[in-house]
């Protein structure tokens, strides 16, 4: 089980351990002192005499390199800006599962969709659907109904009540 703490402050205390170490201090003290196990420390020692205290400072986790590279990236959101009707879809909706057609046809990487989700997060996107609106839909005729026709016909509302 992982002892609690962040990084740096894990650090610091094998920082401390170390400094006890060379100062020449015995493991079960210096474990008692730390409060770490004797299996710890033997391995913090070790770690000391081979590469000094900076054997224990701790050590950023490495990120896996992603297969699209900075121009790529750059390049997929010109797609994506462009559209799905111009990437050859036949509506206006990205989906992941498109978006890793497109990669893949665009730049021979293949992605899980739902990894997809993570790099156009990563680019600034958002999920959304686009509105629909019907061709026939009239703005002017319906805010004249919102504003009128419906606090006309609105159950209690005074102007219901007046002829």
């Amino acid at each position: 089980m992982r002892t609690k703490g962040s990084a740096k402050e894990l650090e610091i205390r094998r920082m401390i351990a170390g400094q006890l170490l060379l100062d020449g201090n015995s493991v079960a003290y210096v474990a008692e002192m730390v409060g770490a196990s004797l299996s710890s420390v033997k391995r913090w020692r070790w770690a000391v005499e081979k590469g000094g205290l900076e054997a224990l400072e701790a050590k950023p986790h490495p990120k896996p390199v992603s297969r699209l590279d900075a121009k790529q990236k750059r390049q997929l959101l010109e797609i994506l800006l462009a559209g799905p009707r111009k990437a050859g879809y036949p509506n206006d909706w990205w989906t992941c599962r498109r978006v890793a057609e497109v990669v893949a046809k665009r730049f021979h990487v293949e992605y899980h969709p739902d990894y997809i989700g993570t790099i156009l997060h990563d680019l600034g996107w958002t999920c959304q659907k686009p509105e629909q609106q019907a061709r026939e839909a009239d703005d002017v005729a319906i805010e004249h109904w919102r504003t009128k026709g419906w606090s006309r016909i609105k159950k209690g509302h005074v102007a219901a009540a007046i002829p």
